[in-house]
């Protein structure tokens, strides 16, 4: 008996020092691979590398957060409620350490939520591929309001921004086109920015297109085309009006009766909307004439011969 008792504490010694072993072991094997991954973190995701579109605007952190500071101080102190620090939070968390192709319209939601405000009656303005001459309108114009001028789209207008799942989480070297895929950050963000716009507008409503593109100034791809156009709430807006801006001595390659345009009307004529549609809109096109004052367009008045 004494024998056989030994033989088992000899066992158990032994089952013992293995299991020791094999702790000391996986504990080694944990402070290795530790180490590797922060080594790793420091370096540059070859994935990084690969996208054809700009990286993220440097110093976005700062950028974000003066403009959001200067439109609720400067801009529109009546939002002076507004977090800045928490939008620029949710804005990060929306995209960093994450696959830039895999963005949601959920990762966007709480900046959305965040970030919105009252758009007043009669002043929405959308657009599309008349970007300059637009913004060029309502600040010479404060009656109207583009997405730009609203927070979201004033924080976010001409900067660009993606995440990375490597460190540092944000890649600054490039960021995905729609064309190499649709869920990229700054589709997703400016499609459910464009979406919100469209269904805060009310009272008459303002569309300025371009006349003088060949392929037709009303397009069906365009965000404004397929997202704007139908999330207009008929109960809330009352006219839809269409300015066709032609550049001054350029093509006129569309009025208010050509085949784009047609189509943009009757699309909204069977949402129950009353369009008025009007070709190079006096004041706009006054606003074209800065840069062309000598030219036909551009007079006043002709004298009568």
């Amino acid at each position: 008996m004494p024998l056989q008792q030994g033989s088992v504490r000899t066992r158990q010694r032994t089952v013992l020092l293995v299991g020791i072993v094999v702790l000391l072991a996986a504990l080694v094997l944990a402070v290795v691979l530790a180490s590797l991954l922060t080594h790793g973190r420091h370096e540059v995701s070859p994935q990084m590398l690969k996208w054809k579109d700009r990286g993220t605007t440097k110093n976005l952190q700062e950028v974000i957060l003066g403009r959001c500071y200067n439109y609720i101080t400067a801009e529109y102190p009546e939002l002076g409620d507004k977090d800045c620090l928490k939008i620029w939070e949710s804005l990060k968390d929306a995209f960093i350490y994450k696959n830039p192709c895999n963005i949601t319209a959920e990762d966007y939601q709480p900046l959305m939520e965040l970030a919105s405000h009252p758009i007043p009656c009669n002043k929405s303005l959308f657009w599309s591929k008349t970007s300059d001459l637009a913004h060029r309108y309502t600040k010479s114009n404060q009656n109207f309001l583009t997405l730009e001028d609203t927070l979201l789209g004033y924080m976010a207008d001409r900067i660009s921004w993606c995440g990375d799942p490597s460190a540092p989480g944000i890649n600054y070297e490039s960021c995905p086109k729609r064309s190499e895929c649709e869920s990229n950050p700054g589709s997703v963000f400016w499609k459910m920015a464009s979406k919100m716009f469209a269904e805060a507008a009310c009272g008459v409503v303002q569309v300025m297109l371009n006349g003088s593109i060949e392929a037709g100034a009303f397009r069906s791809s365009s965000i404004f085309g397929s997202i704007e156009v139908f999330n207009l709430n008929p109960d809330k807006v009352s006219e839809v009006h269409i300015w066709l801006m032609q550049d001054i001595g350029g093509p006129q390659s569309e009025s208010c009766s050509g085949r784009s345009i047609q189509r943009l009307i009757s699309i909204l004529e069977e949402r129950n909307f009353k369009i008025i549609c009007e070709d190079n809109y006096r004041p706009v096109q006054l606003l074209q004439c800065v840069h062309n004052p000598d030219h036909t367009d551009c007079r006043l008045c002709t004298n009568s011969t």
